[in-house]
């Protein structure tokens, strides 16, 4: 039985993560500082003898023993991580030290998710992972683009300099249950919208673009990323599935049975107008790709919603 760290566990994909990771055996530990994450979100595992949560805040060292690390610590919606950009600066930063040297003094194997938001407002499309980015440096995203750039750059020093063995995966837009009604993602804004029979506010024309993929397949490929033998990364996890926002919007409001409208509001700054990943890494090296198909993972994720707020 594998002793497993899930930091941001208690946020939307970590406690997704932390589930599975229970389902097959792991003893699974916890941790969240709850900024951004809930109780609840795990509250079902906590009878559990092979579940612990820890609410701790990652830029704070820990001692802990442990096999694995999944390091998902971190805000990962605008409004949140916006909300105090020091603080999401400092989490990437310090909260990827402190756990690196848990990994270093475990022998432990380390996961980073890192983002398609390290890209930036890409010049190729899609993106590979070779591709360096177009990234805003002094932009309100940046201490988020370019904390978790700094955070790679970590994973990779350690990996160099004291032969810790990292995972590096960059996850591409995800949503499913466990997301946050007010996070001010695509996703999660129109269905709450749409349930509430209010407008649904798209931003610019509604021709910029989202690669959305179910969480269910994000936690799999980084099973799948965690466990693949001599590999770094970094890898795209993501749908390579291209829809507009206003597709989307469509495809919830049809879901929905709602009679919202759709209203135009200006294009926040930074905001990438296109985002889709290329997963012929994922395909080739984890023999992974998406399962869950768009209207069923929405569909899944409007009952959560609907339970949610309704």
């Amino acid at each position: 039985m594998k002793t497993t760290i899930v930091t941001g566990g208690a946020g939307f994909i970590g406690s997704n993560l932390c589930r599975r990771l229970h389902e097959e055996g792991d003893h699974v530990i916890c941790i969240d500082n709850l900024s951004s994450g809930s109780e609840k979100n795990v509250r079902d595992l906590q009878g559990s003898s092979r579940f612990k949560l820890i609410v701790h805040d990652v830029t704070d060292p820990i001692d802990l023993k442990a096999d694995r690390i999944y390091h998902l610590a971190c805000p990962a919606s605008p409004v949140y991580y916006q909300k105090d950009p020091i603080a999401t600066s400092k989490t990437l930063f310090m909260g990827s030290l402190n756990m690196l040297e848990v990994a270093k003094a475990n022998r432990a194997r380390i996961l980073l998710a890192s983002t398609s938001e390290i890209y930036g407002e890409p010049l190729i499309h899609p993106q590979i992972e070779e591709y360096r980015g177009n990234v805003e440096p002094n932009g309100i995203r940046s201490c988020y683009d370019e904390g978790k750039r700094m955070a790679e750059s970590l994973f990779f020093d350690y990996h160099r300099i004291h032969g810790i063995e990292i995972r590096v995966v960059r996850i591409f837009n995800t949503y499913g249950p466990g997301m946050l009604p007010n996070d001010g993602r695509v996703v999660s804004n129109f269905i709450v919208q749409a349930l509430q029979e209010k407008d649904l506010t798209i931003y610019g024309d509604g021709s910029q673009t989202r690669s959305l993929c179910f969480v269910d397949d994000t936690v799999e490929a980084l099973i799948r990323m965690m466990e693949a033998p001599d590999i770094t990364g970094p890898v795209n996890i993501g749908n390579d599935h291209e829809l507009s926002v206003k597709e989307i919007a469509e495809h919830i409001i049809k879901l929905t049975g709602s009679s919202s409208r759709m209203i135009a509001l200006p294009l926040p700054e930074d905001d990438p107008t296109r985002r889709r990943p290329d997963i012929t890494k994922a395909r080739k090296i984890l023999g992974w790709e998406p399962s869950v198909s768009v209207d069923e993972g929405l569909s899944k994720t409007i009952d959560y919603f609907r339970e949610l707020v309704l």
